[in-house]
């Protein structure tokens, strides 16, 4: 087409030259007409050519649809095949429920010369990871120039599908890699559809494995594992709050209320960001009563025994306690309505104060009388 265009151009300039010369009237205007009749045939043939190169695309096209037509279900796994027409070309992919693609292709104008134009869609998946597969589809497209590409780039993005199981939580993944530092490590492994977490805070650390199934999110993801060097305590909270967590975005509330409908949630960032969170955090929380450090900077010299004055226990809240300093400010008035958490103010549940408020201030006062006896007989003898 460029070569038609100079000629073209060459044609309109030699006219003109020719109009606005002065020898305009000495000049033969055969001639003029001869180089008219040259452009209008070199234009002819052009045409003729472009006409004959729709007509190979097309024949070209036919074939491709036939074969797709007869070979899509069969070459590409769990694919369905919703039309297969010139104007576009429309598939589905399906892994799951919510590992679904829709596949729309459109050939260009010079096809097969040119790559398909692909357009991805799926109601579940990451809008950005959908354009990057796309990326990767055009550019595989282009090294399948002069030969066919429907099939091919089919295939590529059902084995994108299976061999990649964590596409389904494309962004909670994202989010959570936001959280961590430099010192933190967040690995991928599709082949197994886990990821392998690794938490560090000063001293502390914390190591898991977590396994997010088939059917994410029906199911909730879980925790296998673990290695820390936080007490047993925090081990055993940090775990059960997860999965306690990750059921509730999976099963309905044990309590229904009236006119809603219960539709499970992803559960990944929500398990995950808890765990980080906690383990960022919990090194530096202090007493709620005495307002020390309740984990000593050395994991290795922290309190195990449960009964030690200085074993750390966690309120229902979520706040700690040294365990004399819970049980010196259960003891310290005011006692009516229960004791509350002096930071978050919620009332505090511990399993080693089963004392009801009316006995804890009786025994208070009990206290309180017994000092003054003993100090007035302290006195009597001054």
């Amino acid at each position: 087409m460029q070569c038609l265009e100079r000629i073209v151009l060459k044609f309109f300039v030699f006219y003109y030259v020719y109009i606005t010369s002065e020898l305009f009237e000495n000049l033969n205007q055969e001639i003029f007409y001869f180089l008219l009749q040259k452009v209008k045939s070199r234009l002819s043939n052009y045409s003729r050519k472009d006409n004959l190169n729709k007509k190979l695309s097309m024949g070209f096209i036919d074939d491709e649809l036939q074969q797709v037509s007869k070979f899509c279900e069969n070459i590409v796994k769990d694919s369905r095949l919703v039309s297969c027409v010139p104007a576009m070309v429309r598939a589905e992919i399906t892994r799951t429920t919510f590992k679904k693609i829709i596949v729309c292709i459109q050939f260009p104008s010079d096809y097969p010369q040119e790559p398909l134009l692909i357009e991805l869609k799926s109601k579940t998946l990451s809008p950005k990871l959908l354009l990057k597969l796309t990326e990767v589809c055009e550019k595989e497209c282009k090294n399948l120039i002069g030969k066919t590409q429907i099939l091919p780039t089919l295939k590529l993005i059902q084995n994108f599908i299976q061999d990649n199981p964590l596409i389904c939580c494309y962004d909670e993944i994202s989010l959570l890699k936001k959280l961590l530092n430099e010192r933190d490590s967040f690995k991928l492994k599709q082949k197994s559809s886990s990821i392998f977490l690794e938490i560090y805070q000063d001293n502390y650390f914390y190591k898991l494995k977590i396994i997010v199934p088939d059917n994410y999110p029906l199911a909730s993801v879980s925790i296998k594992d673990v290695e820390t060097n936080f007490p047993p305590l925090f081990a055993r909270y940090f775990i059960g709050q997860a999965q306690e967590l990750g059921r509730r975005c999976v099963e309905p509330p044990l309590r229904k209320q009236i006119n809603q409908i219960f539709s499970p949630s992803p559960s990944l960032n929500c398990v995950v960001s808890f765990i980080i969170r906690v383990v960022k955090l919990l090194p530096n929380e202090k007493c709620q009563w005495c307002k020390g450090l309740c984990l000593p900077d050395n994991p290795v010299q922290a309190v195990l025994d449960e009964n030690a004055d200085l074993h750390v226990e966690r309120l229902y809240c979520g706040h700690l306690f040294h365990l004399q300093c819970l049980l010196k400010y259960m003891k310290t008035p005011p006692f009516h309505g229960g004791k509350k958490c002096p930071t978050c103010g919620q009332r505090v549940y511990h399993d080693k104060w089963a004392v009801s408020d009316k006995l804890a201030e009786d025994r208070w006062a009990h206290e309180q009388a017994r000092a003054r006896e003993l100090a007035e007989v302290a006195d009597f003898f001054e």
